[in-house]
């Protein structure tokens, strides 16, 4: 199922969820030290999605006064670009962040304001740009890669998410490849995962550079967002052992790392 949402369009608010420091605990730059600005709204429903809060616009935003107190104040949405550029700047304590991360929801849905905010952004922090996507607007992610410095890509395997993206998927690839952006494919395994899927997965992946890491996130069990009846298990050990090894003969890279940021108990 997919929600029919559209990309924002006004180049001066966007609706927020929050934003707050914190450390990564996904992908390639799992343990850095980030600002984190999570947008609202999505256009997937993925079965297996921990932020569902995000799918729609909330009335109100949270944010953190100062980094890592959790102190947070309350806003109405949607809010100004002058308004975010002057919150990230309140987070941005010398030498603590290593980047700043777009995160969501899918925060390619303000892609227009996006074009507007990054470079007052880049130049008040000086802090470098990491996106963090479902994989799937390749439009929208050409308006905004001259102002990325990296991308964590989403690969939805529809067995684990619901979502079939493959065609969206290798043209979003293809496409921060031939930038020179640096990119990295995450991958959600579970217990339902289809290795004819990560096959696939992996060998669009190869044809685009072998090279580019892919990361299996185990999911961390919970109930189904879309299906309350169902629960989304983890996968075996010998499961992920397996799908790695399998993966490996296709691809360069391929890392195993769960949510290191739930494991620490944090938000």
């Amino acid at each position: 199922m997919t929600a029919k949402t559209t990309v924002t369009t006004a180049t001066t608010n966007a609706r927020l969820v929050e934003v707050f420091s914190a450390i990564q605990g996904e992908g390639l730059n799992v343990g850095t030290r980030q600002i984190f600005i999570r947008f609202a709204l999505c256009d997937l429903r993925c079965h297996f999605c921990d932020s569902s809060n995000t799918w729609n616009a909330p009335t109100t935003c949270r944010i953190e006064r100062y980094p890592g107190l959790r102190d947070f104040e309350v806003y109405s949405n949607p809010v100004t670009l002058s308004m975010l550029v002057e919150w990230v700047e309140r987070q941005n304590i010398p030498q603590l962040h290593d980047s700043i991360s777009l995160t969501g929801g899918e925060p390619l849905l303000h892609a227009s304001f996006l074009v507007e905010f990054l470079p007052q952004v880049r130049s008040a922090t000086k802090l470098p740009i990491y996106l963090e996507t479902g994989g799937h607007r390749s439009e929208q992610l050409a308006m905004v890669l001259p102002y990325l410095d990296s991308v964590g890509m989403d690969f939805k395997l529809e067995s684990v998410s619901g979502e079939k993206r493959l065609v969206e998927h290798a043209r979003f690839l293809q496409l921060c490849y031939d930038s020179q952006v640096e990119v990295f494919v995450k991958i959600i395994v579970s217990s339902s995962t289809d290795v004819e899927e990560l096959k696939q997965a992996a060998q669009i992946v190869a044809d685009i550079n072998p090279s580019i890491p892919i990361f299996l996130q185990p999911v961390t069990p919970l109930i189904s967002p879309t299906h309350a009846e169902k629960e989304i298990m983890a996968p075996e050990p010998d499961q992920v052992l397996v799908w790695q090894a399998m993966m490996k003969r296709i691809v360069k890279h391929v890392r195993v790392v769960p949510q290191t940021h739930k494991m620490l108990n944090q938000l």
